[in-house]
C-alpha cells in the first residue's frame, strides 16, 4: 500500500475538482489545470469530519507497481491544487560579464557571451519577469511546464565550473575545479 496514496489530499476553499471519466481537473484562483488518471486508479471527493472537501484515490487491487502509481497519482493531483491555489516560480541567475536578459511581449531576450543574442518563445500559462537584466523570475500554474522551461532557458550556457559564469538556478551550488597550475 501507499502511504502517500492513501493519505487524502485536502481541497482549499475556492478549488473545484471536476472528475470525468478518467480525466480530473482542478479550477482555482489561477487557472484550471487537468491530467488524465492512470488505469486502475480511482479519484472521488467527498467531505471530511469538518466539513471540508477532500479528494481521495483508490486503487483496484494490490500490486507493487500499481501502488506506486497510486502514490504519483496522488502526489501529480496536490502539485495541481498547489499550483491553481499558489503557483510555481522559478528563480534563474545570469553570471558573467556582459550576460543579461530583457523580456519582449512574449518573448525572453539574452545576451550569454555568444556572438548572437538568444531569443527564446514563452510558452501560454508561463510568465517571465526580470529583476536588475540578471535576475529571471519563471512563475506559472502548472510546476512540470515551469521548471521543464526554466530548465531549457538554463541549457542555454549552464554554470561552468571554473569561474561559475552561465546560468544557474538561485539556490544552485556549483562545485568549482582548481584552475590548471604552473
Amino acid at each position: 500500500m501507499s502511504r502517500v496514496g492513501k493519505k487524502p489530499l485536502s481541497l482549499p476553499q475556492g478549488v473545484e475538482v471536476a472528475i470525468n471519466g478518467r480525466n480530473l481537473s482542478v479550477k482555482g484562483p489561477k487557472g484550471t489545470l487537468s491530467m488524465a488518471l492512470p488505469e486502475n486508479i480511482n479519484a472521488a471527493v467527498a467531505k471530511n469530519e469538518a466539513g471540508a472537501n477532500e479528494l481521495s484515490f483508490t486503487t483496484v487491487r494490490d500490486d507493487k507497481r500499481l501502488s506506486a502509481i497510486w502514490g504519483t497519482a496522488r502526489a501529480l493531483a496536490g502539485n495541481m491544487v498547489v499550483g491553481v491555489t499558489q503557483g510555481y516560480n522559478i528563480v534563474l541567475n545570469l553570471v558573467g560579464v556582459g550576460y543579461r536578459a530583457q523580456s519582449a511581449g512574449s518573448k525572453l531576450n539574452m545576451s550569454l557571451g555568444y556572438s548572437h543574442p538568444i531569443e527564446i518563445d514563452v510558452p501560454q500559462g508561463i510568465t517571465v519577469a526580470i529583476k536588475d537584466q540578471t535576475e529571471i523570475t519563471i512563475t506559472g500554474s502548472d510546476k512540470q511546464q515551469v521548471g521543464e522551461f526554466a530548465a531549457f532557458v538554463r541549457a542555454k550556457r549552464p554554470p561552468e565550473p571554473f569561474k561559475g559564469k552561465g546560468v544557474k538556478y538561485s539556490n544552485e551550488h556549483i562545485a568549482m575545479k582548481e584552475g590548471k597550475k604552473k
